[in-house]
């Protein structure tokens, strides 16, 4: 299983769902997300190199794709899961 599919049935079911549902929802999303290929659960290659990346090098990339800003522009938060413009 990709390791970024891991990482989402984990957050969604630290959220209190279900193990079965928490691999459908991971999995239609990432599917639309281009991280999965469609109908399928095999990684794509964007999917391999997010998988690979970190969790906080994943936000601080949401982040900056977001605002265009640079990816070190931004810090991380470990209790938010989230990237925020450095003071």
């Amino acid at each position: 299983m990709p390791k970024i599919r891991n990482r989402l049935v984990s957050q969604l079911k630290a959220k209190g769902m279900s193990e079965k549902s928490a691999h459908a929802i991971a999995t239609k999303q990432l599917q639309r997300s281009g991280n999965l290929k469609k109908g399928t659960i095999k990684a794509t290659k964007k999917g391999v190199a997010r998988g690979n990346m970190t969790p906080a090098q994943r936000a601080k990339q949401r982040a900056a794709k977001a605002s265009g800003r640079r990816v070190s522009d931004y810090k991380y938060n470990v209790k938010t899961n989230r990237a925020t413009l450095k003071a």
